[in-house]
């Protein structure tokens, strides 16, 4: 069985030089889709695939959980027009931008000196960072970090201390580890000084 056009005959009759062109075949059992072939299963229809409006109709933007805690959460702000006056105390980080005179002690915790903020105070704390003025001494546990536009004056008692190009420091520092005594001797264990008597009561 062939497809496509019908083939057509070329008859000539004697009287005239007419030509007369007759179909031979006429195609009446074509298949009703030219990509269909015969004695094939029907193939059952492909459901389509959802628009990607429609799949992705939630908003992109999706809001965090409220138990995620940011990074300054947990730190305390003294804001440029505070002024405090007396001893601050607590167990959180502190960000200072305001005045304040007296006493700072957050053991463990971290104290940022920002670029207003202006402390006539000794500060005692595991971590402090100058970025504005301060007058006292400071005691820190790990580190203290003097800033380029920062200004300190006071003695400084830490394990270790950072200074940038165009600070200002007028005193003296104190390098010690933690748990190091004052005049640079190591504390010594409780357990090493019971031994120790323990090895003089024997002789």
């Amino acid at each position: 069985m062939q497809f496509g056009y019908p083939i057509a005959r070329l008859t000539e009759t004697s009287s005239t030089d007419e030509r007369i062109f007759e179909p031979m075949w006429k195609p009446t059992n074509q298949p009703a889709t030219p990509s269909a072939r015969p004695n094939e299963p029907e193939r059952p229809a492909v459901p389509t695939a959802p628009s990607v409006s429609s799949a992705y109709s939630e908003p992109a933007a999706v809001a965090k959980p409220a138990s995620v805690a940011t990074g300054t959460a947990d730190q305390a702000t003294i804001g440029k027009s505070l002024v405090i006056k007396g001893e601050v105390t607590g167990s959180e980080s502190l960000y200072i931008d305001g005045r304040v005179e007296g006493s700072i002690n957050l053991a463990g915790n971290r104290v940022t000196v920002g670029r207003n903020g202006v402390v006539s105070a000794n500060i005692n704390a595991r971590e402090i960072v100058v970025l504005g003025k301060v007058r006292g001494n400071l005691t820190a546990s790990d580190r203290v970090d003097i800033r380029s536009d920062g200004s300190l004056t006071g003695d400084v008692v830490a394990a270790r201390i950072s200074i940038e190009d165009g600070a200002f420091f007028k005193g003296g520092i104190d390098i010690r580890k933690a748990g190091q005594k004052p005049n640079g001797e190591e504390a010594k264990p409780a357990s090493t000084a019971t031994s120790d008597t323990a090895t003089a009561a024997r002789a």
